[in-house]
Protein backbone atom coordinates (compact mmCIF):
# COMPACT_ATOMS: atom_id res chain seq x y z
CA UNK A 1 0.00 0.00 0.00
CA UNK A 2 1.37 3.63 -0.79
CA UNK A 3 0.56 6.66 1.34
CA UNK A 4 -2.43 8.87 0.40
CA UNK A 5 -1.60 12.48 0.61
CA UNK A 6 -2.47 14.11 3.62
CA UNK A 7 -4.83 16.52 1.77
CA UNK A 8 -6.79 14.26 0.20
CA UNK A 9 -9.88 12.94 2.33
CA UNK A 10 -11.62 10.47 -0.09
CA UNK A 11 -9.26 7.95 -0.81
CA UNK A 12 -8.84 5.29 2.11
CA UNK A 13 -7.07 2.65 0.38
CA UNK A 14 -4.72 3.12 -2.34
CA UNK A 15 -2.64 0.29 -3.55
CA UNK A 16 0.14 -0.17 -6.11
CA UNK A 17 1.35 -3.24 -8.37
CA UNK A 18 4.33 -3.85 -10.58
CA UNK A 19 1.58 -6.01 -12.82
CA UNK A 20 -2.08 -6.98 -12.57
CA UNK A 21 -4.17 -8.61 -14.30
CA UNK A 22 -7.12 -5.83 -14.35
CA UNK A 23 -7.41 -3.06 -11.98
CA UNK A 24 -10.44 -2.95 -12.23
CA UNK A 25 -10.58 -6.27 -11.46
CA UNK A 26 -8.88 -5.89 -8.22
CA UNK A 27 -11.16 -3.01 -6.83
CA UNK A 28 -14.24 -4.76 -7.67
CA UNK A 29 -12.66 -7.24 -5.59
CA UNK A 30 -12.16 -5.16 -2.79
CA UNK A 31 -15.48 -3.50 -2.73
CA UNK A 32 -16.86 -7.29 -2.69
CA UNK A 33 -14.43 -7.87 0.50
CA UNK A 34 -16.33 -4.56 2.38
CA UNK A 35 -13.79 -2.33 1.64
CA UNK A 36 -14.96 1.19 1.81
CA UNK A 37 -15.10 3.96 -1.13
CA UNK A 38 -12.96 5.35 -2.18
CA UNK A 39 -10.51 2.41 -3.25
CA UNK A 40 -7.47 3.15 -5.78
CA UNK A 41 -5.70 0.27 -7.55
CA UNK A 42 -2.68 1.52 -9.18
CA UNK A 43 -0.39 -0.79 -12.10
CA UNK A 44 2.81 -0.69 -13.84
CA UNK A 45 1.90 -2.52 -16.15
CA UNK A 46 -1.53 -4.58 -16.66
CA UNK A 47 -1.87 -8.00 -18.63
CA UNK A 48 -5.53 -8.47 -19.16
CA UNK A 49 -6.52 -4.52 -19.37
CA UNK A 50 -9.81 -4.23 -21.50
CA UNK A 51 -11.46 -1.02 -22.72
CA UNK A 52 -15.21 -0.51 -23.60
CA UNK A 53 -16.80 -3.45 -25.12
CA UNK A 54 -13.79 -5.70 -24.66
CA UNK A 55 -11.57 -4.26 -25.80
CA UNK A 56 -7.88 -4.77 -24.62
CA UNK A 57 -6.25 -1.27 -23.25
CA UNK A 58 -2.45 -2.75 -23.10
CA UNK A 59 0.43 -0.46 -22.73
CA UNK A 60 4.61 -1.04 -22.01
CA UNK A 61 5.80 -0.55 -18.85
CA UNK A 62 6.21 3.05 -17.21
CA UNK A 63 4.38 4.59 -20.31
CA UNK A 64 1.22 4.87 -19.11
CA UNK A 65 -1.00 5.41 -15.58
CA UNK A 66 -3.23 2.69 -15.32
CA UNK A 67 -5.24 2.74 -12.57
CA UNK A 68 -8.77 1.75 -11.56
CA UNK A 69 -11.15 3.62 -8.73
CA UNK A 70 -13.97 2.00 -6.50
CA UNK A 71 -17.06 3.80 -5.14
CA UNK A 72 -20.50 2.92 -2.98
CA UNK A 73 -22.57 5.44 -4.43
CA UNK A 74 -25.14 5.51 -1.93
CA UNK A 75 -25.31 9.13 -1.70
CA UNK A 76 -26.12 9.11 -5.38
CA UNK A 77 -29.21 8.31 -7.83
CA UNK A 78 -29.13 5.24 -9.89
CA UNK A 79 -29.69 7.32 -12.94
CA UNK A 80 -26.84 9.96 -11.87
CA UNK A 81 -24.26 7.11 -11.40
CA UNK A 82 -22.27 7.80 -14.89
CA UNK A 83 -21.53 11.17 -13.46
CA UNK A 84 -18.75 8.83 -11.83
CA UNK A 85 -17.63 8.00 -14.46
CA UNK A 86 -17.73 11.62 -15.97
CA UNK A 87 -16.18 12.87 -12.66
CA UNK A 88 -12.82 10.86 -12.63
CA UNK A 89 -12.58 11.95 -16.62
CA UNK A 90 -12.54 15.50 -15.72
CA UNK A 91 -9.97 14.80 -12.71
CA UNK A 92 -7.59 13.11 -15.20
CA UNK A 93 -8.14 15.95 -17.50
CA UNK A 94 -7.23 18.63 -14.84
CA UNK A 95 -4.11 16.38 -13.68
CA UNK A 96 -2.89 15.70 -17.17
CA UNK A 97 -2.86 19.97 -17.95
CA UNK A 98 -1.07 20.28 -14.97
CA UNK A 99 1.52 17.53 -15.52
CA UNK A 100 1.94 18.20 -18.94
CA UNK A 101 1.79 22.03 -18.42
CA UNK A 102 -0.89 22.06 -21.00
CA UNK A 103 -3.35 25.41 -21.06
CA UNK A 104 -6.88 24.87 -19.51
CA UNK A 105 -9.05 22.89 -21.76
CA UNK A 106 -6.46 21.27 -23.82
CA UNK A 107 -7.62 17.62 -22.64
CA UNK A 108 -10.98 17.20 -24.27
CA UNK A 109 -13.57 14.46 -23.91
CA UNK A 110 -15.09 12.09 -26.98
CA UNK A 111 -17.88 10.98 -26.03
CA UNK A 112 -18.65 8.61 -24.03
CA UNK A 113 -15.54 7.89 -22.33
CA UNK A 114 -11.84 8.78 -23.94
CA UNK A 115 -9.54 11.67 -23.08
CA UNK A 116 -8.59 13.32 -26.75
CA UNK A 117 -6.22 15.97 -27.96
CA UNK A 118 -7.42 17.84 -30.53
CA UNK A 119 -4.91 18.32 -33.41
CA UNK A 120 -6.25 20.24 -36.14
CA UNK A 121 -9.59 22.47 -35.59
CA UNK A 122 -10.41 25.22 -33.98
CA UNK A 123 -9.79 23.99 -30.69
CA UNK A 124 -6.40 22.85 -32.00
CA UNK A 125 -3.25 22.03 -29.39
CA UNK A 126 -0.82 24.23 -31.40
CA UNK A 127 1.82 24.95 -28.68
CA UNK A 128 5.46 24.56 -29.82
CA UNK A 129 4.09 24.79 -34.09
CA UNK A 130 7.10 26.05 -35.88
CA UNK A 131 5.40 29.17 -37.82
CA UNK A 132 2.19 31.14 -37.67
CA UNK A 133 0.80 30.35 -40.75
CA UNK A 134 1.38 26.17 -39.58
CA UNK A 135 -1.03 27.19 -37.07
CA UNK A 136 -3.49 28.73 -38.72
CA UNK A 137 -3.45 26.25 -40.96
CA UNK A 138 -4.74 23.49 -37.85
CA UNK A 139 -7.05 25.50 -36.81
CA UNK A 140 -8.67 26.31 -39.85
CA UNK A 141 -8.33 22.41 -40.70
CA UNK A 142 -11.08 20.36 -40.23
CA UNK A 143 -11.07 18.60 -36.43
CA UNK A 144 -8.82 15.50 -36.14
CA UNK A 145 -8.22 14.01 -32.65
CA UNK A 146 -6.06 11.51 -30.71
CA UNK A 147 -6.84 9.32 -28.37
CA UNK A 148 -5.34 9.87 -25.04
CA UNK A 149 -6.75 8.13 -22.46
CA UNK A 150 -10.07 5.32 -21.84
CA UNK A 151 -12.29 5.21 -19.09
CA UNK A 152 -13.93 2.43 -18.53
CA UNK A 153 -17.20 2.33 -16.04
CA UNK A 154 -18.95 -1.44 -14.74
CA UNK A 155 -21.25 -1.03 -12.33
CA UNK A 156 -23.68 -3.85 -9.92
CA UNK A 157 -26.18 -3.23 -7.52
CA UNK A 158 -27.49 0.11 -9.06
CA UNK A 159 -30.81 1.03 -7.29
CA UNK A 160 -29.68 -1.58 -4.06
CA UNK A 161 -28.56 -0.64 -0.58
CA UNK A 162 -25.51 -1.93 -1.83
CA UNK A 163 -24.34 0.06 -4.84
CA UNK A 164 -20.61 -0.53 -6.22
CA UNK A 165 -19.17 0.89 -8.81
CA UNK A 166 -15.30 0.84 -10.43
CA UNK A 167 -13.83 3.17 -13.08
CA UNK A 168 -10.27 2.19 -14.55
CA UNK A 169 -8.64 4.31 -16.51
CA UNK A 170 -5.51 4.30 -18.56
CA UNK A 171 -3.66 7.19 -19.83
CA UNK A 172 -0.83 6.99 -22.32
CA UNK A 173 2.11 9.42 -20.21
CA UNK A 174 5.46 9.35 -20.99
CA UNK A 175 4.96 7.38 -24.50
CA UNK A 176 6.95 8.44 -27.19
CA UNK A 177 5.31 8.53 -30.65
CA UNK A 178 8.46 6.46 -32.26
CA UNK A 179 7.63 3.64 -29.92
CA UNK A 180 3.72 3.63 -30.47
CA UNK A 181 2.19 0.49 -31.68
CA UNK A 182 2.24 0.61 -36.23
CA UNK A 183 -1.89 -0.12 -35.52
CA UNK A 184 -2.62 3.03 -33.82
CA UNK A 185 0.18 5.23 -34.00
CA UNK A 186 -2.06 7.39 -36.47
CA UNK A 187 -5.08 8.13 -34.03
CA UNK A 188 -3.27 8.00 -30.58
CA UNK A 189 -0.94 10.36 -28.50
CA UNK A 190 0.26 10.66 -25.17
CA UNK A 191 1.08 13.57 -22.75
CA UNK A 192 4.78 13.51 -23.36
CA UNK A 193 3.86 13.86 -27.51
CA UNK A 194 1.33 16.51 -26.29
CA UNK A 195 3.73 18.65 -24.30
CA UNK A 196 5.94 18.59 -27.45
CA UNK A 197 8.76 15.80 -25.66
CA UNK A 198 7.97 17.26 -22.22
CA UNK A 199 8.79 14.69 -19.46
CA UNK A 200 6.45 13.21 -17.60
CA UNK A 201 6.63 12.83 -13.81
CA UNK A 202 4.06 9.72 -13.34
CA UNK A 203 3.93 10.04 -9.59
CA UNK A 204 3.38 13.68 -9.63
CA UNK A 205 0.45 12.87 -12.55
CA UNK A 206 -1.12 10.15 -9.88
CA UNK A 207 -1.08 13.01 -7.05
CA UNK A 208 -2.54 15.72 -9.47
CA UNK A 209 -5.25 13.21 -10.32
CA UNK A 210 -6.76 12.19 -6.49
CA UNK A 211 -6.45 16.21 -5.51
CA UNK A 212 -8.86 16.88 -8.10
CA UNK A 213 -10.64 13.58 -7.46
CA UNK A 214 -10.96 14.69 -4.11
CA UNK A 215 -12.24 18.39 -5.18
CA UNK A 216 -14.70 17.29 -7.48
CA UNK A 217 -16.08 13.96 -5.95
CA UNK A 218 -16.65 16.20 -2.55
CA UNK A 219 -18.55 18.83 -5.04
CA UNK A 220 -20.60 15.47 -6.41
CA UNK A 221 -21.42 14.28 -2.80
CA UNK A 222 -22.64 17.72 -2.60
CA UNK A 223 -25.09 17.43 -5.29
CA UNK A 224 -22.88 19.12 -7.39
CA UNK A 225 -22.11 18.36 -10.68
CA UNK A 226 -19.80 20.30 -13.25
CA UNK A 227 -21.89 20.30 -16.33
CA UNK A 228 -20.21 23.63 -17.26
CA UNK A 229 -16.60 21.64 -18.14
CA UNK A 230 -18.06 18.48 -18.63
CA UNK A 231 -19.95 20.56 -21.79
CA UNK A 232 -17.23 22.94 -22.84
CA UNK A 233 -14.74 19.65 -23.04
CA UNK A 234 -17.01 17.89 -25.37
CA UNK A 235 -15.01 17.24 -28.42
CA UNK A 236 -17.49 16.15 -30.97
CA UNK A 237 -20.68 18.87 -30.01
CA UNK A 238 -21.26 20.23 -33.85
CA UNK A 239 -19.44 17.96 -36.08
CA UNK A 240 -20.59 15.49 -38.80
CA UNK A 241 -19.82 12.01 -36.99
CA UNK A 242 -21.34 8.16 -37.90
CA UNK A 243 -22.44 5.77 -35.33
CA UNK A 244 -22.56 2.03 -35.22
CA UNK A 245 -24.71 0.57 -33.00
CA UNK A 246 -24.66 -3.02 -30.90
CA UNK A 247 -28.16 -4.26 -32.52
CA UNK A 248 -27.97 -5.74 -28.86
CA UNK A 249 -31.78 -8.13 -28.64
CA UNK A 250 -32.64 -7.14 -31.84
CA UNK A 251 -34.09 -9.40 -34.37
CA UNK A 252 -31.87 -10.20 -37.44
CA UNK A 253 -33.43 -7.98 -39.38
CA UNK A 254 -33.32 -5.56 -37.34
CA UNK A 255 -30.05 -6.26 -35.72
CA UNK A 256 -28.25 -5.58 -38.96
CA UNK A 257 -29.72 -2.32 -39.45
CA UNK A 258 -28.60 -0.90 -36.10
CA UNK A 259 -25.42 -2.32 -36.72
CA UNK A 260 -25.13 -0.40 -40.09
CA UNK A 261 -23.24 2.62 -39.79
CA UNK A 262 -25.42 6.05 -39.19
CA UNK A 263 -24.70 9.53 -40.18
CA UNK A 264 -25.60 12.22 -37.67
CA UNK A 265 -24.96 15.96 -36.11
CA UNK A 266 -23.54 16.25 -32.26
CA UNK A 267 -26.09 18.80 -31.18
CA UNK A 268 -24.49 18.03 -27.65
CA UNK A 269 -24.63 16.21 -24.35
CA UNK A 270 -27.32 15.78 -22.06
CA UNK A 271 -26.61 16.80 -18.73
CA UNK A 272 -29.40 14.60 -16.74
CA UNK A 273 -28.76 11.38 -18.59
CA UNK A 274 -25.21 11.52 -20.06
CA UNK A 275 -26.20 10.49 -23.46
CA UNK A 276 -25.31 11.90 -26.76
CA UNK A 277 -27.50 14.37 -28.34
CA UNK A 278 -28.29 14.20 -32.22
CA UNK A 279 -30.10 14.99 -35.13
CA UNK A 280 -30.00 14.77 -38.75
CA UNK A 281 -29.86 10.76 -38.00
CA UNK A 282 -31.67 8.29 -41.20
CA UNK A 283 -32.00 4.86 -40.05
CA UNK A 284 -31.87 6.00 -36.42
CA UNK A 285 -35.63 5.61 -34.31
CA UNK A 286 -38.39 7.12 -36.33
CA UNK A 287 -35.68 7.92 -39.28
CA UNK A 288 -37.33 11.86 -39.50
CA UNK A 289 -34.38 13.27 -38.78
CA UNK A 290 -35.22 14.49 -35.67
CA UNK A 291 -33.46 15.23 -32.35
CA UNK A 292 -32.48 12.26 -30.46
CA UNK A 293 -30.72 11.01 -27.47
CA UNK A 294 -27.71 7.93 -27.81
CA UNK A 295 -27.10 6.45 -24.94
CA UNK A 296 -23.27 4.35 -24.62
CA UNK A 297 -24.89 0.72 -24.55
CA UNK A 298 -26.15 1.74 -28.04
CA UNK A 299 -23.33 1.76 -29.63
CA UNK A 300 -19.85 0.59 -30.70
CA UNK A 301 -18.39 3.14 -32.35
CA UNK A 302 -18.55 7.50 -32.70
CA UNK A 303 -16.41 8.83 -34.97
CA UNK A 304 -15.80 11.65 -37.31
CA UNK A 305 -17.60 11.54 -40.12
CA UNK A 306 -15.16 12.84 -43.61
CA UNK A 307 -16.98 13.52 -46.96
CA UNK A 308 -20.06 12.43 -45.89
CA UNK A 309 -19.26 8.64 -44.48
Amino acid sequence: MIGVPATISTVGRLERFCVVGSTNDVVRGWLAEGTPEVCVAVADEQSAGRGRLGRSWIAPPGTALLLSAGFRPTWLAADRAWRLGATVSLAMADAAEDAAGLPVGAVRLKWPNDLVIETHGPHALIGGVSSAAEAAARLAAPVELRKLAGVLGESQGLGTDDPRVVIGLGINAGWAAADFPPELAATMTSLHEASGGRPIDGEALLEAFLGHLDARLGALRAGYFDIATWTERQALTGLEVTLQGTGSGAADDARAAADAPVHVRVDGVDASTGALVVSGATGVGDGDGAQRSIHAGEVVRVRIARDGV
